[in-house]
């Protein structure tokens, strides 16, 4: 079980591209997709839904172009878009009996599996038959997880799945993505860095349309190494610290502003060593190896 980008460009006008040159091999696991808003993540998401076809590379999907052969993935596939919609008037059974008829599924196939999706996703018997458009944001995710997951996908998508959901609701759906990767692809696309941190097994960075760096969570840590540090300043002298360093993070004390940096070297007399973050190492890399 393997997906492959190679060299995959996504132009939209003469001078806007979404992507440009990206490759990168998928395997079984939890993959974060890890960028800044506009860096891509939503145009490569689309392209492996086979929503949207690349203007230049392919996909492969374990050695099948999905462009010229795309229900090959479709029929593996499950999708979590980060504007998913719904029948308001539906409750979550009528909602995913529908999704489940588009999929191909039997009546028979469709009523254990949404029962047992529900289960999964915890909406019980006493919400699963509400109208769905007087569910809270964390209820219609997991009804959205739930249809990414009724055809018991090979590949799962889900991109930007916890924006707009409280802590409670982001910690529950970071364990569900974790409890769900496996002998499955699970493909996490995100700007929040703590949600990758939780549950990926690989990390990509991406950033305008390019992969920055693909590699396992520990060794973008290694990357900022001896990088990160503490240094005390008075509140007027913070403007001008982020002006010559990357601040990654501030605290406000009785003795000044502890502001965390990111550097190459001591950014100032009495900084202190601190032990890096995988927050840290996104910036870092991000930002051009700590070029502001």
């Amino acid at each position: 079980m393997q997906l492959s980008i190679e060299k995959v460009s996504k132009r939209y006008r003469r001078d806007v591209w979404g992507l440009r040159d990206f490759s990168l091999e998928i395997e079984p696991g939890v993959l974060g997709l890890l960028g800044p808003n506009g860096a891509g993540k939503s145009t490569l998401m689309t392209i492996i839904a086979t929503i949207t076809r690349p203007t230049e590379g392919r996909v492969l999907w374990d050695g099948t172009d999905i462009v010229e052969t795309p229900n090959e993935i479709r029929a593996v596939l499950g999708y979590l878009p980060q504007d998913f919609g719904v029948y308001p008037h539906l409750n979550a059974v009528e909602f995913l009996d529908y999704i489940a008829a588009l999929k191909g599924l039997s009546a028979r196939q469709a009523r254990e599996r949404i029962d047992e999706l529900l289960d999964l996703v915890n909406l019980g018997p006493e919400v699963r038959y509400r109208p769905v458009g007087g569910y809270s944001g964390g209820m219609r995710q997991r009804v959205g997880i739930a249809q990414a997951l009724l055809n018991d996908p090979q590949i799962l998508i889900v991109d930007e799945p916890t924006a707009g959901l409280d802590p409670q609701e982001r910690v529950r759906f970071r364990n569900l993505l974790s409890d769900l990767a496996g002998e499955r692809i699970v493909i996490l696309s995100t700007h929040i860095v703590s949600d990758v941190e939780a549950v990926a097994t690989d990390i990509a960075l991406i950033e305008g349309g390019h992969l920055v760096r693909h590699a396992l969570p520990e060794v973008l840590l290694q990357a900022v190494e001896g990088k990160v540090w503490e240094v005390v300043v008075p509140s007027d002298a913070l403007p001008a610290l982020k002006q010559r360093a990357l601040v990654s993070n501030t605290a406000r004390r009785s003795d000044g502003v502890h502001a965390r940096v990111v550097a190459d070297e001591r950014p100032a007399e009495g900084a202190l060593p601190e032990e890096p973050t995988l927050e840290d190492a996104y910036l870092y890399l991000i930002a051009g190896d700590g070029r502001r």
